[in-house]
């Protein structure tokens, strides 16, 4: 009698505690669901932190454009991004050495000679253009990997990407074809072109992530080999510039401003959704245009903004498209021989 009495009491408690386990865990996948959510509202407003802090930047280079060379800017904003990332090395317990020198060096080349020729661009064109045909990398990245995919059959391709690289470059011709004066399409031309060479940087840094690079090893080799090339530049144009107070408070702000967007863009992608964060990049382009309204006067024809527009819309396009895609070859991305092969997803965490 006893024992079916201490039964029955048991057969009645389970019923108890399952609905108390349920509970429990309803509680806490309603918790980590608040807090994917939380993560994902912060990123959204670091994305637009990141995209104010790279207009300022651009901002603070054309107007130090006046007094510096563009070697003399490479340097110094490289310098700075040395420091800090030997800080972050240091904070990180990390260690500079590699064992992919080659992979670091032409992602170093590629980016030191996309910020130079970007840095340029700002100098000699209204700001706001300049940030857009810079912006166009992710064109590029589509474009190559069509390019690949029909060359090597490694990633099975969307038939939408096409249409994003045309609507992208139907951007560039309203942009650069009726906007630009006969004096800015030197500047014109060298803009686009820091939009392909970032495409390539952008790339390698990828692969370079999928092979296990930590970002603080990356940028310091960018930013060493940032410091040679502008050092060799200014070598050649006929030594440095002589700084005065305000020309030091320019640079330190670009130097700053560069890290404090770089910062937050890190934060974004780690913690947000990538597709998200690549449209609300383009950002950067609507705060440019009223930057280099208010403090360079910059005008931009009609044409222009609808060139500017098409470039956005293709941006976006091609990073959804791109998250779309899929690869042949997923062992390729894990060695060094995959380098150039899994230059699938360059935003991708």
């Amino acid at each position: 009698m006893g024992k079916c009495n201490s039964s029955n009491e048991k057969e009645r408690q389970e019923p108890a505690w399952n609905e108390f386990d349920q509970s429990m865990h309803a509680h806490e996948v309603s918790r980590s669901n608040e807090t994917k959510l939380s993560d994902q509202v912060v990123s959204i407003w670091m994305m637009v932190l990141s995209c104010l802090l790279f207009a300022l930047m651009g901002a603070f280079v054309k107007l130090a454009s006046a007094h510096y060379s563009i070697g003399e800017l490479v340097f110094y904003r490289s310098l700075i991004g040395l420091i800090l990332m030997l800080g972050a090395a240091r904070v990180q317990r990390g260690s500079l050495l590699t064992k992919y020198p080659k992979e670091h060096l032409l992602r170093s080349l590629c980016g030191a000679v996309a910020l130079s020729l970007w840095f340029y661009s700002i100098g000699k064109l209204p700001l706001a253009m300049a940030m857009t045909l810079n912006y166009t990398a992710p064109i590029w990245m589509v474009l190559f990997v069509i390019i690949s995919a029909q060359l090597k059959g490694y990633r099975k391709v969307s038939p939408f990407m096409p249409i994003a690289v045309t609507v992208g470059f139907g951007g560039v011709i309203c942009i650069l074809q009726p906007t630009l004066q006969d004096n800015q399409w030197w500047g014109g031309s060298v803009g686009l072109l820091s939009g392909i060479v970032s495409a390539i940087a952008f790339l390698q840094v990828a692969a370079l992530g999928k092979l296990g690079e930590p970002g603080y090893r990356v940028v310091f080799y960018f930013s060493l080999v940032g410091m040679i090339i502008g050092v060799a530049t200014v070598m050649l144009e006929g030594g440095f510039t002589s700084h005065t107070f305000k020309s030091i408070l320019m640079l330190l702000a670009m130097g700053v401003l560069a890290a404090g967007a770089q910062w937050s863009l890190t934060y974004a992608f780690s913690n947000g959704k990538t597709l998200v964060n690549a449209s609300l990049q383009y950002l950067t382009i609507a705060f440019s245009s009223v930057l280099g309204g208010l403090i360079f006067g910059d005008q931009i024809t009609l044409m222009g903004i609808y060139g500017m527009i098409l470039v956005v819309v293709s941006g976006v396009m091609a990073a959804y498209f791109r998250s779309k895609t899929s690869c042949y070859d997923p062992d390729a991305r894990n060695t060094p021989h995959g380098f150039t092969r899994s230059l699938q997803h360059p935003i991708d965490k």
